[in-house]
């Protein structure tokens, strides 16, 4: 006999599947919504729902946006001339929370990971290289990859994959702490890092 309802059970193996969310967790998040009003887990419900029909990647940096391309790509403000190479999505919001990096972005969406079956055919390296032919005017490449064991893997492939390019590929300073991610660096340390960045 099934002690839990399966309405209840559905929801608590979906709230599993996300990163850093257990068994325990899953469970509180359900009975939390079960003891709310069912508007807010409506609001949830149609925010889920929203998230994939509304949200694309954009077609040239392949960042978030709900117009394609994004709102960074389409500035007239940005410097064409700097292209900033990072992990994910969540990377380009941290440092443009710095306020100090005014160029375009390139979103990877990982890095290279053999122990999880993720090469470089798996990220945007191939289309990252494809702009860099196309665009005249990129004098710099800043790899923004995370100061870990796969981060700098990704940053020497890429490095490697543009070499007899006239651009200039640099790293960020070491102003990041190694193993640490850029999504929870701070706006210092991040605007110290893109400063003090080197040539690779």
């Amino acid at each position: 006999m099934e002690l839990t309802p399966a309405p209840v059970s559905k929801l608590i193996d979906e709230f599993s599947r996300l990163p850093g969310i257990g068994p325990k967790s899953a469970s509180r998040l359900t009975f939390y919504l079960l003891r709310r009003p069912a508007e807010q887990a409506q609001g949830l419900a149609s925010a889920v729902t929203e998230l994939h029909q509304k949200i694309t990647f954009c077609s040239e940096c392949f960042n978030i946006t709900e117009v394609n391309p994004c709102f960074i790509c389409r500035h007239d403000n940005r410097d064409k001339s700097v292209l900033c190479v990072v992990e994910e999505p969540l990377d380009v919001m941290a440092i443009e929370r710095t306020h100090d990096y005014h160029g375009l972005y390139h979103v990877l969406h990982g890095v290279i990971a053999p122990i999880e079956g993720t090469g470089p055919e798996d990220l945007k390296i191939a289309e990252l290289i494809d702009r860099v032919n196309k665009n005249d005017a990129l004098r710099e490449i800043i790899v923004a990859t995370n100061p870990n064991l796969e981060g700098e893997a990704t940053a020497m492939y890429i490095a490697r994959q543009l070499t007899g390019h006239q651009v200039k590929v640099t790293r960020l300073a070491r102003g990041l702490p190694v193993g640490g991610d850029l999504e929870y660096a701070d706006e210092i340390t991040l605007s110290r890092a893109l400063s003090g960045r080197s040539e690779l």
